[in-house]
């Protein structure tokens, strides 16, 4: 008898790969060919971690790591209930419940927020793994499309209530926003909350990134208290304290009924990591100081990279108001191509730059073929240097 193959799952096979990521077996090739890969693909910022959390772990007398409360490690709750003052919101620490990254929360926010079929209206271009969580969670995005020539600008409220059909139950944003460095102002999240309290949606906000704005100040969804039924906040640690791997991220509301729905999936899976949170404790606890440089320093190179693309013939690009990213438009219609070439074939001086095609951050591929995503997360010597060899490659994949 002859055996048919065992297969993956379809829902496995139909799971879009990252684009932050999917070209790393083309970057491990090249750093074993010897040349120096500089890393604008990711996210993933050289600021080191707070050295007073890296004490705190190596003070744990701890001999057993058990496990904690599904919700959280109570103090760390209230920490981050007063950190949250700084941006004139007012939580209780049952509002909070720390997750595995704010990856997890998203998860969580989307199992406890919408059913099978459910849509979720998305301003493209996005971070590009809520593609996944979306599919994980089978629900459907509906993009709201957004263009590098506005800068990104969120549209008007109009144009999200004209995406909205009795299968909608969320807008989702990223403020600040990742890809893209844009800033949604308090007006237009007052608008926005005004569609989704009239068509009685929820708006959920990845508000990861808050601490780096630096022309305009940063407004939190959660000062708008008169709706707080209809809100949900996204955070994490990751990037505002330079602790990716910490792996520790918040999902937070007033809406007491997903609060309660969230805390079952939150037992399900046990407890977020104890060492992680011991992290964060002290992160919050020397925030204020850490935060302030590192925003400076972020500052800095947004010039640098901005002052820098514009000097690339053939490429489109603006000053990101905050994060730290930045969308650009190549002179050539295959981004992924492009990004593959500089990692497989380019190399000056034996060094070559790492970017994120720009199609995987958009429900429409199409829309982000010939676009990448730069991350400005390495110091200003080494971006200056990635940008000299950006405009080398440009000038040589053109006469390719």
């Amino acid at each position: 008898m002859i055996k048919t193959r065992l297969r993956e799952s379809q829902r496995g096979i139909q799971l879009t790969q990252s684009p932050i990521r999917s070209l790393i077996p083309y970057a491990r090739r090249a750093k074993e060919n010897g040349k120096h890969v500089y890393h604008l693909n990711i996210g993933q910022p050289d600021i080191p971690t707070p050295p007073e959390a890296i004490e705190r772990i190596r003070r744990i007398e701890n001999n057993i790591i058990k496990y904690g409360p599904s919700e959280g490690l109570p103090s760390l709750r209230e920490k981050v209930a007063y950190y949250y003052n700084r941006f004139s919101v007012h939580l209780h620490p049952d509002d909070i419940f720390v997750t595995t990254g704010a990856s997890e929360a998203i998860l969580f926010t989307l199992f406890s927020c919408c059913d099978e079929h459910d849509e979720i209206i998305i301003p493209e271009p996005f971070y590009a793994n809520y593609i996944g969580f979306a599919h994980t969670s089978s629900v459907n995005i509906v993009p709201i499309s957004t263009s590098l020539e506005s800068k990104f600008a969120l549209p008007e409220p109009d144009a999200f209530e004209a995406l909205i059909t009795p299968r909608t139950k969320a807008i989702f944003l990223c403020n600040p926003g990742n890809p893209t460095g844009q800033l949604y102002s308090r007006e237009q999240l007052r608008e926005l909350l005004g569609v989704v309290e009239k068509h009685n949606l929820f708006l959920i906000v990845d508000e990861v990134y808050r601490e780096f704005c630096y022309d305009d100040e940063f407004t939190s969804v959660l000062t708008f208290t008169g709706a707080s039924d209809h809100v949900v906040v996204i955070d994490s640690i990751s990037k505002v304290f330079s602790s990716c791997g910490a792996r520790v991220g918040f999902l937070i509301t007033r809406n007491r009924d997903i609060q309660r729905t969230v805390n079952k999936y939150a037992q399900l899976r046990l407890c977020p990591p104890h060492l992680g949170q011991v992290m964060a404790e002290a992160c919050y606890d020397f925030a204020t100081d850490y935060i302030e440089k590192a925003k400076e320093e972020y500052r800095l190179r947004r010039e640098v990279l901005y002052n820098g693309l514009q000097a690339i013939p053939g490429i489109k690009s603006y000053r990101p108001a905050a994060a730290f990213y930045n969308m650009i438009s190549l002179p050539f219609s295959d981004s992924t191509e492009f990004c593959k070439w500089l990692l497989a074939d380019f190399s000056h001086n034996e060094e070559t730059i790492m970017l994120a095609p720009g199609d995987g951050f958009y429900y429409h591929v199409n829309m982000g073929q010939s676009q990448a995503r730069i991350a400005y997360v390495i110091n200003e010597e080494k971006l200056t240097r990635s940008l000299e060899l950006l405009q080398i490659a440009v000038e040589m994949y053109k006469d390719i």
